[in-house]
């Protein structure tokens, strides 16, 4: 029997301007009292593009830093309760959007009601469509980033906006992308070629790919934009991706990549976009007996789909200039049996992917990671 899980989420709008036609209709949608969680860059944008279309705000919150540590959740559930807040606006990454599921939660367990969210991404890994979350535990010995999926914590209304991401530093807008693609590659894992994810998730990628293929090198973004190398489109397209690529969460069971990307981001401080930039790849080559002719679906042309979809993702992140080692961050080498040991103990199943003799293979691509 096949099967499409469906979360609870209004509406997304998309499109230029869209921030200005759409914000000012939240309240449509039972949006009331909203604070604002954001980080410090990106508090110009809130108050110029997002606090004139919203009425009797509660205020702002940006003490989110990333991997969302659980000290800072807290402090952001206190922030809300002390002002009254019954919405999130969340204005940011995965790291604010994922912020804003948790305190959701934690409010409910609080007050019994879960705070409606706004998602307003400003990176492309697609947080915003999806109920999962993550909060790095700081308070025992080693810190790990435990993994939440809760329906209710689904922000209620998305808006996507060129705008939004004109001036996201390049790499971690274009890095972002690649997690996005992470997405779609590792949805195929649990579901069959004929899936609503596997079709959806196949147009992602190749939207993601077309536009970051022809990206240019080194400039920012708004650079780009104003030598009319880039245009408005190219920056929209890329957000639709990121929607295709995650358009049924509650459907798949994401991988490996994911995985060995919470622990070097939640446990060891590498930045969470770049992480797929590393894993990715390798992790498609590594798997691909477990994934079968799945992968055809996102990379049509014959056998072989694992090795043509992991060599255009590479090509791919070398010709952008996003980093494809972990030796590229301050780890330790020696720290790797640590990342091998966490991901038996927590993800055995992911681990298992990699086929007969999976512990082992997991030493050799973490050392092929390094």
């Amino acid at each position: 029997m096949n099967q499409l899980n469906c979360l609870p989420q209004d509406a997304v709008f998309w499109g230029e301007n869209t921030l200005a036609t759409a914000l000012p209709r939240v309240v449509n949608h039972g949006i009331e009292r909203p604070i604002v969680f954001t980080v410090e860059p990106l508090e110009a944008l809130a108050r110029s593009h997002v606090e004139p279309h919203l009425e009797d705000m509660a205020g702002y919150f940006t003490g989110l830093p990333a991997h969302v540590p659980d000290i800072a959740v807290h402090a952001a559930l206190e922030a809300c309760l002390r002002s009254d807040a019954r919405a999130i606006v969340g204005l940011g990454g995965g790291s604010v959007l994922d912020a804003a599921k948790a305190v959701s939660h934690l409010h409910h367990g609080r007050t019994g009601r879960h705070l409606p969210i706004v998602a307003l991404p400003t990176t492309l890994s697609g947080s915003e469509f999806s109920h999962y979350f993550g909060i790095t535990e700081t308070d025992g010995p080693q810190k790990f980033k435990r993994s939440y999926a809760v329906r209710e914590t689904t922000p209620k209304l998305v808006l996507i906006d060129p705008l939004l991401v004109r001036d996201t530093p390049r790499a971690l807008l274009l890095s972002s992308a690649i997690k996005g693609i992470d997405h779609a590659v590792e949805g195929m894992r649990k579901v069959t070629r004929s899936h609503p994810h596997a079709i959806m998730a196949a147009s992602g990628v190749d939207r993601f790919l077309r536009v970051l293929e022809k990206w240019p090198a080194k400039i920012e973004t708004r650079q780009a934009l104003e030598a009319g190398l880039v245009i408005d489109d190219d920056l929209l397209q890329l957000q639709l991706g990121a929607w295709q690529c995650y358009f049924s969460p509650a459907s798949v069971i994401y991988g490996l990549s994911h995985r060995i990307g919470h622990i070097l981001g939640g446990s060891f401080g590498l930045p969470h976009s770049a992480t797929s930039c590393i894993t990715l790849a390798p992790v498609i080559e590594a798997c691909a007996a477990y994934y079968g002719d799945k992968l055809e679906a996102l990379s049509p042309g014959g056998p072989g789909a694992a090795a043509r979809l992991a060599g255009r993702i590479s090509a791919v992140v070398a010709k952008l200039g996003l980093p494809n080692r972990i030796g590229a961050f301050d780890l330790d080498r020696a720290k790797l049996p640590e990342v091998a040991a966490l991901l038996t103990a927590h993800y055995p199943e992911e681990v298992a992917d990699l086929g007969p003799d999976a512990p082992a293979r997991l030493d050799a691509l973490l050392e092929r990671l390094w």
